[in-house]
């Protein structure tokens, strides 16, 4: 395949966010700065100087909000301030001071589709009677049959639950994720101005953006699910349109954009090029750009990537299908390839070496694409994703299996033992780690020739050399399962195949694994860059 497919332009004054890369942190797996089994503020900012080095432009911290930790910080019960367990605001503007003086933008989330049950709003609401101010701010409704001891829909939680709970009084509550979390009335003004004020209170200490949770999701229309004959209600957006539901009244109504149009003013109104990437799961990519008007969100995720199976053609899809998508609107696309939801991605793309060869190509390729890349803590270690047995497994989303546990345990840091070096006692951490993980730490890595992290450290280098900035991508003719695609002089070749496949010519640049000769080998990447 040939052809222009996109030009992007980049300012001067280009704003810092459109081609940066951004490290995802879980603040309870990073580091343990008090050495209770459990990350915080202080541990984070301990290790600023380790982020820097790696060479990333931005830190995403995942909520670290006063919470009962239900679903492990986003059933938020106070969203301005720090819960214990991470440390006390005090502690965030230090982070952010220090994030800062070493050059870091900060990302905190953002969570306004539900509350925590232990939110004083909600905490009201129940001690309310049915129809009164205070149940307006949820999404409380009378039941239907007789006695209305049916749900006012059909709906399924994301959890794989009923949406819905009722109680003493028989009214009933919706809950798109767990019984613990609420749902907000977005159409309630006083949830509109207690969330501008919860922006501005994180903006003025300097926060320099936000990723918004379940962006899709604030703005119901509550009717039943219509789904094909013999299929149950699905809500799990990342699953449902692949099964054949494709009817979503629970997501992406138009209503939500009014949301973003309003937040877009108050970020807006800071200086700093402050910042909105949503999470927001769609039916494809051209749904996707919605969410990305000049007067809404900066960034949306696009999960593709993140979605997409070894394959070339799928790789392939992903990509044209997305720049395609985004071509028409100001949005540069983002990538990503494993978060705090997903199974870590060397872990999807098989088992042993080959597995972690094909992560770091999946990677080399991904930062060559044209806009800003997501990374997930301790992917640049090469971890796998852990297989915990039942007794640790924490997560409320287990599925009746890992559920989402095995991509949060707790980085090892140094050391030959668990908790390795992750906090300063001696035991497990909140979730127990490998006793294997001794070759994964970042003191075994560092320096090490041929390690993940060296790996990464020297991508991240030549990214900011040689794949930003002002040029236009095609692709290039390439076997089957070979994807090969240009950037101004900048030539990206990534073999999904079995058979190694001849390198154009060009200067080396960048490699995921060795080369053999002129040919590329199985399950690695190259970079190149040719003559003119």
């Amino acid at each position: 395949m040939t052809g222009v497919i996109h030009g992007y332009r980049v300012r001067v004054d280009a704003p810092w966010w459109r081609e940066a890369v951004t490290y995802q942190i879980y603040p309870r797996s990073f580091a343990d700065a008090d050495g209770d089994g459990t990350g915080d503020l202080a541990g984070i900012t301990s290790r600023v100087d380790y982020l820097a080095d790696l060479g990333v432009d931005a830190i995403w911290l995942s909520p670290f909000y006063p919470s009962p930790q239900h679903d492990y910080g986003y059933d938020v019960s106070d969203p301005r301030g720090v819960d214990p367990l991470f440390g006390t605001v005090s502690d965030a503007e230090e982070l952010l001071e220090t994030a800062h003086e070493a050059g870091l933008k900060v990302i905190i989330d953002l969570i306004p589709n539900h509350t925590s049950s232990a939110h004083p709003w909600f905490v009201e609401a129940l001690r309310a009677s049915p129809g009164s101010p205070e149940r307006e701010r949820y999404i409380f409704r009378d039941g239907r049959g007789r006695d209305g001891e049916e749900p006012p829909t059909n709906w399924q939680s994301v959890f794989g639950q009923p949406a819905w709970t009722r109680v003493d009084d028989g009214q009933w509550y919706l809950h798109m994720f767990d019984r613990e979390e609420p749902d907000l009335n977005w159409r309630h003004p006083e949830v509109a101005e207690e969330f501008r004020s919860v922006l501005r209170f994180w903006l003025d200490r300097g926060v320099d953006g936000f990723r918004v949770d379940v962006a899709h999701g604030l703005v119901k229309a509550l009717r039943d699910q219509e789904v094909p004959e013999g299929t149950a209600p699905n809500s799990d957006p990342a699953v449902m349109y692949d099964i054949g539901v494709e009817d979503d009244p629970m997501w992406n109504h138009p209503e939500v954009h009014d949301v973003y149009r309003d937040w877009h003013e108050v970020v807006s109104a800071y200086p700093g090029d402050r910042m909105l990437v949503a999470e927001a799961w769609t039916k494809g990519p051209s749904d996707l750009r919605g969410y990305l008007r000049t007067d809404e969100f900066e960034q949306a995720f696009n999960f593709r990537w993140l979605q997409s199976h070894w394959s070339a053609q799928e790789f392939n899809e992903a990509i044209l299908s997305t720049l395609k998508a985004l071509s028409p609107s100001r949005a540069w696309p983002t990538w990503v390839l494993s978060n705090h939801d997903a199974v870590r991605h060397r872990t999807r793309y098989g088992d042993g070496a080959q597995a972690l060869a094909r992560a770091r190509a999946a990677t080399l390729t991904m930062l060559a694409l044209p806009g800003a890349a997501y990374l997930y803590q301790g992917e640049e270690l090469g971890l796998p994703h852990v297989q915990l047995p039942p007794e640790h497994q924490r997560d409320p989303w287990a599925e009746g299996g890992n559920g989402r546990d095995g991509c949060r345990v707790p980085l090892p840091w140094s050391g030959d033992a668990p908790p390795f070096g992750f906090g300063p006692g001696d035991e497990q951490p909140w979730l127990p780690q490998p006793t294997q993980w001794a070759d994964l730490t970042v003191a075994a890595q560092t320096g090490q020739e041929g390690s993940t992290l060296e790996f990464y450290r020297a991508a991240l280098a030549a990214r900011r050399r040689y794949a930003r900035g002002d040029s236009e991508m095609w692709f290039l003719d390439a076997p089957a399962d070979v994807i090969s695609f240009r950037r101004g002089r900048l030539v990206v070749v990534l073999n999904c195949g079995s058979t190694p496949t001849p390198l154009p010519d060009g200067e080396l640049v960048m490699c995921s694994g060795e080369k053999l000769g002129s040919d590329l080998p199985p399950d690695t990447a190259a970079w190149l860059l040719a003559d003119g």
